[in-house]
């Protein structure tokens, strides 16, 4: 009987504490609950309190409109070399960017664009107007093939800005927009797409000789000391000062070897301000074929070009830096 009862008294004491802690166990739970709730509904509430208070103060990014002062707005100047469908895809690409104010194809070719390509591109460039108005669309025409071409002062360029592009890239909208904003805060730089360095060759003894380094020893180092042209922002002073003021010599070795008008568009920008550039970051779409940097000895070619070109002004300009700028608005981690 002893027995007996002592048995009930335990299995009463166990459902108890099985009671008990039931109990705390949903307590815990629903204070939980309420917990996550609270914080959720606090959230959602300083969300939209913000995203009024951002409506209201005009605080989110305005879309980017054209300019009607065409100074506020860029200019692209295109090279080409009979690569008509390569052409005719890049203007009906940047004809929709939105404060392109012109386009300048350098054309130097030995015969003139034809009749049917002309009646193309500018029926391309109308089909992306708004508001009644469309880009500007102008043939620089050359007589004598040179690379030195694509820097030559245009008498009808109305912007300072200048987009130099290669016909066989092609970028967003959004970042040839992005870059501009960039430019914007340093005029007197080049602020480009594509960066290149250049270093110290260790193997030249006493002798200070210097090698070009391509997108490899950028992303190796974090380091460059050029953007090149083929997707570059300047002020469009530079022609002038490339065309008259940089030595001669120059020139001349860009047209014979047909390479390096780049780089020497690069010396003459750091030569004038004794700043680095800089390098924007964006998504770059190759249309064409491979060009001469694929080729073999490319590398050569260009340490070659450095170190004539350092001779010719005298000093090393090129200034190194390893300033990125990215849009923030695009990416999670920057």
């Amino acid at each position: 009987m002893r027995g007996s009862c002592w048995l009930n008294r335990r299995i009463e004491q166990r459902f108890r504490l099985l009671a008990i802690s039931t109990v705390k166990s949903v307590k815990i739970k629903l204070l939980l609950f309420f917990c996550v709730a609270l914080t959720l509904l606090a959230f959602s509430t300083t969300g939209s309190t913000f995203l009024l208070w951002n409506n209201n103060n005009n605080i989110q990014t305005p879309p980017l409109r054209r300019f009607t002062d065409s100074r506020k707005g860029y200019s692209i100047v295109m090279n080409t070399w009979k690569r008509y469908d390569l052409l005719k895809k890049s203007i009906k690409h940047y004809s929709s960017c939105p404060r392109l104010d012109s386009v300048h194809i350098v054309w130097s070719e030995p015969d003139p664009p034809s009749e049917s390509l002309l009646k193309y591109l500018h029926q391309a460039v109308k089909s992306k107007s708004r508001d009644g108005r469309y880009v500007k669309l102008r043939f620089d025409i050359n007589k004598e093939d040179s690379l030195n071409n694509r820097f030559k002062e245009i008498d009808d360029l109305e912007t300072d800005a200048v987009f130099s592009i290669d016909d066989d890239v092609i970028f967003p909208c959004s970042s040839v927009e992005f870059a501009f904003n960039v430019w914007q805060s340093a005029p007197d730089a080049m602020v480009g797409f594509v960066p290149r360095v250049h270093w110290v060759d260790p193997l030249n003894g006493e002798d200070i000789k210097f090698r070009y380094g391509g997108w490899w020893s950028v992303w190796w180092t974090g380091t460059y000391s050029m953007v090149l042209s083929k997707a570059a922002f300047f002020h469009k002073k530079y022609f002038s000062l490339y065309t008259n003021e940089m030595p001669s010599s120059i020139r001349e070795y860009v047209t014979r070897n047909r390479n390096c008008e780049d780089i020497a568009m690069s010396f003459l920008v750091a030569n004038a301000t004794g700043a680095p550039p800089l390098w924007v970051k964006g998504k770059i779409y190759e249309i064409g074929s491979t060009g001469i940097s694929s080729l073999g000895g490319h590398s050569i070619r260009r340490s070659e070009c450095v170190n004539i070109f350092t001779a010719e002004f005298g000093r090393m300009p090129l200034v190194y830096t390893s300033v990125k700028a990215v849009d923030s608005r695009n990416v999670w981690f920057w």
